[in-house]
């Protein structure tokens, strides 16, 4: 069934919300925007008022997937609290979380292949979305010994790819990718070793 937002004078949106759901369904690279404008109920020639091409739309919804998923590291973080630790925790699990309520987004946002630079807004969409991560490593880090102290930056990028492996691989049901273990249990486990490696999780944690 066709979606309406065009008769609520919103057809920009509404062919971002039909993008989704066709990335959702069939990936990045799995329709036209031929597709997008039938689901979005218009014509293919409407998409061209609001978007130069599928890349175009495609960016627009990985752009709007950064910023949802910064409120959703920003609210997992809360600012540090309790503890450094346990925020950091969280925007782990915040992480999995976006994954799950956001596919089509995520898709985009990771799965498209598009260059930041060539969609207006996302670079600085994707960098906004990462600082909560970095301020995350930072406060861990800035507990260490200057001397065994890792860059923030590489902290981050370590606990980010983790993350993402842990979405690509136990989250998404891909045949032969199953895990005994809840996807959770998974990254909590890998991130537990990785902070006890540095010294900032005593060994019975």
């Amino acid at each position: 069934m066709a979606k309406q937002g065009y008769h609520h004078g919103n057809l920009r949106q509404a062919l971002v919300e039909a993008a989704l759901s066709l990335i959702e369904a069939q990936g990045p690279q799995g329709f036209t925007l031929s597709d997008a404008a039938k689901s979005a109920g218009v014509t293919p020639a409407a998409v061209y008022r609001h978007f130069a091409g599928r890349d175009d739309l495609i960016g627009e919804c990985a752009r709007q997937g950064f910023l949802i998923f910064d409120e959703v590291m920003e609210r997992a973080y809360d600012g540090g609290r309790p503890t450094p630790l346990k925020a950091f925790e969280a925007t782990g699990r915040a992480y999995l979380d976006f994954a799950r309520a956001f596919p089509g987004h995520y898709k985009a946002m990771f799965e498209s292949g598009l260059q930041a630079s060539s969609v207006p807004g996302l670079a600085d969409a994707a960098r906004r979305s990462g600082s909560v991560l970095m301020r995350a490593a930072q406060a861990l880090a800035d507990q260490l010994p200057e001397s065994r102290r890792p860059p923030a930056a590489m902290f981050a990028a370590h606990v980010q790819a983790m993350s993402h492996g842990v979405v690509e691989l136990y989250t998404r049901g891909a045949p032969g990718t199953r895990s005994p273990f809840p996807p959770e249990e998974l990254l909590e486990t890998g991130i537990g070793i990785y902070l006890r490696g540095l010294g900032l999780l005593p060994a019975d944690h």
